[in-house]
């Protein structure tokens, strides 16, 4: 069964990635307010209607995922790793596809 999101949802989510990458980038600066903001925010996103309507399932929040990442208005997340050292923030590969 095909994943059809609300245009709201998915904006909650790009939103959501959007306040991550900042944190990740400069986790020195404003930090609990950025925590603040993705906390709200991932409230917002799990107690939307459509999870009500469609149910929560962990494929849900994954395509939820791509669909914020796709589109003219896609976002992706940077990856955060650890060296053993420091934690270093990259940006993602491009997919293949």
């Amino acid at each position: 069964m095909p994943f059809r999101f609300p245009d709201d949802l998915i904006d909650l989510k790009r939103r959501q990635i959007r306040f991550y990458n900042r944190l990740a980038l400069r986790p020195a600066v404003g930090a609990a307010e950025l925590r603040r903001e993705l906390i709200r925010l991932s409230c917002l996103i799990s107690a939307h209607p459509y999870w009500a309507e469609r149910g929560w399932s962990m494929a849900g929040r994954v395509e939820l995922s791509r669909a914020a990442h796709s589109g003219p208005d896609g976002v992706r997340e940077l990856l955060v790793r650890w060296t053993g050292e420091k934690f270093v923030v990259t940006e993602p590969e491009a997919s293949s596809s």
